[in-house]
């Protein structure tokens, strides 16, 4: 069970007549609520309820870290899911699991006839179009858990259900398509550098299943601003968006996402950590897929080098550093250092006009497409009772 408290957000109620001046309707209120994040039965082997998806790994997307989603892995929030685990005796067993698809194991299914400008601009490439869920995924794990260490390997199975084309069932929707996932993993514990020391390793590869390389913490939109020496540009832009498949005829084009993390853990003494965490993901559509993005991306913002420039594929990538001071049993004091990076693809130097974004209080304008970083630090304190 876990209290959560959220902060608020910003919020412009436009530009007065004649050139006013911009008035403010003030930040939606933060607030706070309970979550119940594990509820589940467990007989004979059976596992009945909400828990950690049996494709995840023991560390999830933290393999050395605490605050930064890592790329590379499945992971996020327990989701409801109906399993069956043997056990082979010597720490080696085995999973059969089916498993809630849509709140966390779904990214995006795109239908990009009705992509708009202002979506675009975020990083969405079509209009939302899950039709919900017509079959649980389908997950099998084996591991291998012992004193040396720990191996695992995954693979899911995941059911693409899409929308209609229209705004009326007369309108008909693409066949669905199944997508899927396969993940390996390995911990080395007791490693010659310290007592406790690991080394923690994930690389997943997936096809129209892209919650499993994208966990589900992690934005599946992205829209990063920074500086630009191109002139008449107002800033400049990164924009990449992840989904299981999108739209914009009779066939779903399933899209490939895959990547890796890692993390090493070194204990100085019983009161100091010190980590060494990264992960790199990345996004690729096929040429279909990118034919039916780049031909709405170029009309709704005017992408200044025309579909030569356009390539919606991008790369995601975080590495850090993470200290944790003890100076007593159940009290940690932490400082977790990351940079962030998006590489996108689109073509170097390339502009695009976009309309007003009144939720980050963008102005619209003309900006670059260009790669983007971002340096974020975490600073807790943590008492256990």
């Amino acid at each position: 069970m876990l209290l959560q408290w959220t902060t608020g957000g910003y919020a412009a109620a436009g530009v007065g007549l004649n050139g006013g001046a911009t008035t403010y309707s003030g930040d939606p209120v933060a607030g706070g609520s309970f979550l119940l994040n594990y509820a589940f039965i467990q007989f004979a082997g059976f596992t009945f309820g909400q828990a950690q998806s049996q494709f995840n790994t023991p560390w999830l997307e933290y393999p050395a870290n605490i605050f930064f989603e890592l790329p590379g892995s499945g992971g996020g929030d327990a989701v409801n899911q109906f399993t069956y685990t043997a056990d082979f005796g010597q720490g080696i067993t085995a999973s059969f699991s089916a498993q809630d698809q849509v709140a966390r194991y779904t990214t995006n299914i795109w239908n990009v006839s009705v992509a708009t400008p202002t979506g675009l601009a975020t990083g969405a490439y079509g209009a939302s179009d899950i039709g919900g869920a017509r079959a649980p995924d389908l997950v099998a794990m084996l591991r291998v858990d012992q004193a040396w260490g720990l191996f695992q390997s995954s693979v899911a199975a995941h059911d693409n259900h899409a929308a209609y084309y229209g705004a009326t069932e007369l309108t008909g929707h693409p066949d669905d398509k199944w997508g899927w996932a396969g993940q390996l993993a390995l911990s080395i514990k007791n490693i010659p550098t310290g007592p406790g020391d690991t080394i923690n390793v994930t690389g997943v590869y997936a096809h129209g299943a892209s919650r499993y390389a994208f966990n589900s913490y992690m934005s599946t939109t992205y829209a990063m601003y920074g500086s630009t020496g191109v002139a008449g540009a107002y800033q400049s832009l990164g924009i990449g968006g992840v989904s299981d498949s999108i739209f914009a005829g009779a066939v779903q084009e399933l899209t490939t996402t895959y990547g890796v993390n890692a993390g090493y853990n070194h204990n100085w003494d019983p009161y100091w950590t010190t980590s060494l965490f990264g992960g790199w993901g990345a996004t690729r559509y096929n040429s279909a897929a990118k034919g039916y993005i780049c031909g709405a991306f170029v009309a709704g913002l005017a992408l200044s080098s025309g579909g030569a420039g356009c390539n919606p594929d991008f790369n995601y990538a975080v590495v850090g550093t993470r200290t944790i001071w003890s100076p007593m049993k159940n009290l940690a004091f932490t400082a977790e250092l990351g940079y962030t990076m998006l590489d996108q693809k689109y073509a170097g130097g390339s502009t695009v006009r976009l309309p007003p974004q009144s939720g980050i209080a963008k102005p619209g304008a003309t900006y670059e497409l260009k790669d983007q970083s971002a340096v974020s630090i975490l600073l807790r304190a943590q008492r256990n009772w």
